[in-house]
């Protein structure tokens, strides 16, 4: 199963720390995705363009899971040459990830 289909993104950029958030459509999928959607999956994701830290922020009353990469614009909008400056497209690469099937339990 792809992340997407739990969950939404949404991105914002400093400099060149590229922000993800990852929303679940339904609240009750939260806990999976805190489970399944860790730093070191985010990082291994993103292996070939964040140089620096990642860090995970939780934010259940929301449910979202806010990821901080660091050193992963190529430099940030001024001095990336990249096509996507801003990190935009990232939220959509993010939604790629592969998560282990879930059964779901059957609506009342």
């Amino acid at each position: 199963m792809r992340l997407r289909e739990l969950a939404h993104a949404r991105t914002g950029d400093k400099g060149d720390t590229s922000q993800i958030s990852v929303i679940a459509h339904d609240p009750g999928d939260y806990a999976y995705l805190a489970e399944h959607v860790t730093t070191e999956r985010v990082r291994a994701h993103f292996a070939a363009i964040v140089r620096g830290k990642v860090t995970r922020y939780e934010l259940p009353g929301l449910g979202a899971l806010n990821f901080v990469m660091e050193h992963a614009l190529a430099g940030g909008v001024t001095r990336s040459l990249a096509l996507d400056p801003h990190g935009k497209c990232l939220a959509s690469v993010l939604l790629d990830i592969d998560l282990p099937d879930r059964q779901r339990p059957p609506r009342a």
